[in-house]
């Protein structure tokens, strides 16, 4: 059991974080790292920028041709991330697309997660049969998670297929658009989260794709594990003087904390 499923095992109303390698600064990275770990995010999900990020909106589309400009790679991640384990005990997932992580190599990839404490990967166009046939077995080898995405339109059995299958977490897309912070649920939303949550599956499901607010968390946790929050991160930490400070209070405005 790796950081990421003992999470899952041990608490709820979890809070995760999206944000871009590499963005606002080449060199940001593990210090937004340790920023979200000391304000109390449960677990981060680091963006692999690539060049044509089609699910992507606006926002994380430019993160990632700004962190592409400033030189981000796999290969330069992997070198921010070394000795992160020093620093930050909390899970770590990559998350991205699949072509740079075939280019890298998809046995070196995951040595590399491996090496540097990394907990698990999102790959959202990798095909499930594809993982299943020929790469299920390298993720188990080294014990990194693999997480689906599910959306609204996603059929029931291809959900339960899904659930069987995942090793970390089914990611419920709230949406079939691209991502992008917007306000409030719609009832098409919540009877989707409702559909999903009485199918009673056996893997943690956290929802993405709009959560921007304290409001939005809080109702999406009536029905899932937790939430991941992107775009509206992004948009703060590319505007801010002190990131630090900034992450702090952006992750209270969220999800309060009790001291």
């Amino acid at each position: 059991m790796n950081r990421l499923n003992s999470l899952f095992a041990n608490k709820k109303d979890l809070l995760s974080i999206y944000f871009t390698a590499g963005f606002p600064r080449l060199d940001d990275t593990v210090p937004i790292l340790k920023a979200l770990e000391t304000s109390g995010v449960d677990f981060v999900e680091i963006g692999m920028p690539f060049s044509d990020p089609l699910a992507d909106g606006p926002v994380i589309q430019k993160s990632s041709t700004t962190a592409l400009e400033n030189g981000m790679s796999l290969t330069v991640l992997f070198k921010q991330l070394e000795n992160v384990r020093r620093e930050v005990s909390m899970p770590i997932v990559l998350m991205g697309y699949l072509n740079p992580v075939l280019r890298f190599g998809v046995e070196r990839f995951l040595d590399k997660c491996k090496e540097t404490g990394v907990d698990g990967v999102i790959l959202p166009d990798l095909p499930f049969e594809m993982y299943r046939e020929q790469y299920s077995h390298l993720f188990e080898e080294r014990g990194i998670s693999n997480t689906f995405l599910i959306t609204p339109q996603t059929p029931p059995d291809r959900v339960r297929l899904l659930d069987e299958n995942t090793t970390g977490f089914l990611y419920m897309v709230s949406s079939a658009a691209v991502t992008g912070a917007k306000t409030g649920l719609n009832q098409f939303q919540i009877d989707y989260f409702t559909r999903i949550r009485d199918m009673e599956l056996k893997s943690p499901k956290m929802v993405g794709f709009g959560i921007s607010n304290q409001e939005s968390f809080s109702e999406v946790c009536k029905y899932a594990n937790g939430a991941i929050v992107g775009s509206a991160f992004i948009r703060m930490i590319e505007n801010s003087n002190n990131i630090a400070e900034d992450i702090d209070g952006f992750i209270c405005s969220l999800k309060p904390r009790n001291d």
